[in-house]
Formats: C-alpha cells, sequence, structure tokens
C-alpha cells in the first residue's frame, strides 16, 4: 500500500511502472482479506463460537470496527492525498458479523456468489444514489452528508463495503483452515494463481470481443478510439468503481479498483498466492529463521498503527518533500518500527486501543 501511494504509477514512456503493476488494487485487497483472516482467527478458528461467547465476541469487533472508522475519519482530515481505507475498513467489519458463525465451506461459497452478485447488484444502484463525493470520509461529511457518506462507503466510494465484503469472507473462510497444514498452504498457492490467471484471461477475451469493445468505449472514461488504449488507461485503476452510467460490459474488465467480478476474482487470488506463500515458508522454516522472520515483518502485527502514521507523514508541510515522497524512506521506517516492537514483545498503539476484549 505504502508502494502504491508513494511510487509513480506510469514510466517515463508510459508504461505501468513495476510497483503499480505488482501492488496497484492487489495491496488494498490483501488488507481486506487478511481483516477476515483476523476476524477467524478471533472468533474461534476453525470451530466459530456459539452462543453467548459469539455475541461477546460480536459486541467486541463492533467496537473495534467503530474505533478503526473513526481513526479513518480523523485520518481524512488530514489531507494526505491518500484515499483512506480505514473508514470502509470499520464498516466491514461490521458488514462481516452476521457470519461469525459460519464454517470455511460455506464462507466461501457465499464468497463465490458475492463476487458476481454485489457488482452486479450495485452497477444497478449506483445510478440511483446521489454522486459521489471524492474526498476521504471525514467527520465533516459525517455531520453535513451523513446519508450521502453512507451511499460512498457502502456502493460509490473509493472502497465500496458491499462488494468488498466479499474480501472479508475469503479471509474468513482462510482463517477457518488449519493453517498449520502444509497442504492447505498449498492449496491456497495453487486456487489463487489458478483464480488470478482464469479470470485475468477470461475478461481480456471477452472484452476483445467487438460488441464489447464498442460498448465500453460509448463512455467515460473512453474517448481513444480502440478498445486497448480504453484498457491500458484504466489499468493504473478507476476510482473504486466502474462509471456509474456505464453501460453492463463495464463489469467484464479487470482493473484495480474497479470492483467488477472480475477484479474481485483477480485479486482475491493474487491475496490467496500471497497468504499461501507466506504459509509454506514459514512452515518450512526453522525456529530460528522463523524468528527472524518475526522481527522483519514486526510491521505486519500493527498495521494500523504504521498506515495511520504512514498517512500522517504524507501530509503536506509535514516533511521535506524528498522524505514524503520516499518509498525507501517509508518502507524503513515502518520495517523499523515494527521490529522494534516485536523484539521489546509490545503492540502497536492503536492496536491496543481498538483491540476488543473476546472470550478466551
Amino acid at each position: 500500500m505504502v508502494a502504491t501511494h508513494v511510487l509513480d504509477e506510469r514510466t517515463a514512456s508510459g508504461g505501468l511502472t513495476f510497483g503499480q503493476a505488482l501492488a496497484g488494487g492487489r495491496a488494498s485487497a490483501l488488507f481486506a482479506v487478511l481483516a477476515g483472516v483476523s476476524i477467524a482467527l478471533v472468533t474461534g478458528r476453525a470451530q466459530p463460537w456459539r452462543g453467548v461467547s459469539r455475541a461477546r465476541a460480536a459486541a467486541g469487533l463492533a467496537v473495534r470496527a467503530v474505533l478503526i472508522a473513526g481513526i479513518g475519519l480523523v485520518l481524512a482530515e488530514m489531507k494526505s492525498g491518500i484515499a483512506v481505507i480505514l473508514t470502509y475498513y470499520g464498516l466491514l467489519f461490521l458488514l462481516a458479523l452476521p457470519f461469525l458463525g459460519l464454517s470455511a465451506r460455506w464462507l466461501a461459497a457465499l464468497a463465490g456468489i458475492w463476487v458476481v452478485a454485489a457488482p452486479v447488484f450495485s452497477h444497478w444502484l449506483r445510478e440511483r444514489l446521489p454522486e459521489r463525493g471524492f474526498a476521504s470520509p471525514s467527520w465533516g461529511q459525517l455531520v453535513e452528508d451523513p446519508l450521502g457518506m453512507l451511499s460512498e462507503l457502502t456502493f460509490t466510494g473509493y472502497y465500496p463495503a458491499v462488494p468488498w465484503l466479499a474480501y472479508v469472507l475469503v479471509g474468513m473462510a482462510i482463517g477457518r483452515l488449519d493453517l498449520t497444514s502444509r497442504r492447505a498452504a498449498a492449496a491456497l498457492l495453487a486456487v489463487g494463481a489458478v483464480l488470478a490467471a482464469a479470470a485475468t484471461a477470461l475478461s481480456r477475451a471477452l472484452t476483445d470481443r467487438p460488441g464489447i469493445g464498442r460498448a465500453l468505449l460509448t463512455d467515460p472514461p473512453a474517448g481513444d478510439a480502440s478498445t486497448a488504449a480504453l484498457l491500458d488507461r484504466i489499468s493504473e485503476g478507476l476510482p473504486g468503481t466502474t462509471p456509474t452510467d456505464g453501460a453492463w460490459e463495464w463489469l467484464l474488465v479487470v482493473a484495480p479498483h474497479t470492483a467488477t467480478p472480475f477484479d474481485l476474482a483477480h485479486t482475491i487470488g493474487s491475496a490467496l498466492v500471497v497468504i499461501g506463500l507466506a504459509l509454506l515458508v514459514v512452515g518450512a522454516a526453522s525456529r530460528v529463521v522463523t524468528r527472524a522472520i518475526a522481527l522483519l515483518f514486526g510491521a505486519g502485527t500493527m498495521t494500523l498503527t504504521l498506515y495511520s502514521l504512514h498517512v500522517v507523514l504524507r501530509s503536506p508541510e509535514l516533511l521535506p518533500e524528498a522524505l514524503r515522497d520516499s518509498f525507501r524512506f517509508h518502507a524503513l521506517l515502518v520495517l523499523g518500527i515494527g521490529l522494534v516492537f516485536v523484539a521489546a514483545g509490545r503492540r502497536g498503539p492503536l492496536e491496543r486501543i481498538v483491540a476488543p476484549r473476546l472470550p478466551s
């Protein structure tokens, strides 16, 4: 996510940069999938809690969701130029609560349905909703236009929570698996690779058809004489959704932050690859190597704190421009802070604030 905020999207020759090609759309999707994994891990893992335990867990997660969303509203006031994800993230936690009791199999099946149904419903509904803004949801918007903000958080914004619930459902299904199993890790890697590749290949095959290409070119942000030129332009991403008044054929594109079925399927596949590969690497490592990995990537234990710090440091006039726009500076800073906190056995400050009290 740091790379997508700091690095250029295009090279001098006009092609996608490596950072954008690798992380564009996939980083935030992985962030959301891991949210689902964390929800499953704290609510029973393979055996979801029932009764009072689940009710207490749901209450704790609801409090956590509200706190995370509040932090997102505060960060939006920083004018960092970043589309802050945390308010959407908080809403995703709330939307996930009805599904806490489902098994991995049911969560995976529901996610598969959601990948198709939610974008279709969103495409139909968005033209009937208030016109979106392009700033991150803020406290001011909450006071002045709460219904408009709810519309953005659910369907029209940068990270529309209703289609994005597919990521959380997939993550919860992963968290219900035996993550110590090399077979499960290998399955995640293999399924993810096939899903990501198939979604891209099928999308490109469909959008190459003349009739679909003509439909895409009748809508903004078209304007070029070829479908290829349009697809290249949107390959750096759209602001969360396809054009609101666009043709139904827009649901066939695969591009970052479009929330189409193909975008969701591709980025879910990418997330499965990352998680499966990480589990395989750690599972095959010795105790010493595992500890070294835990220290080196300790930032992963305090992503809320470090993401918030990153947004603050991207705010204007806080740092010299050379540091504010330096990927190396931001990456070394978050990795260094994470290493220090893990080595000291401490949690991130924001993680300590928002962590729910869950039954043991």
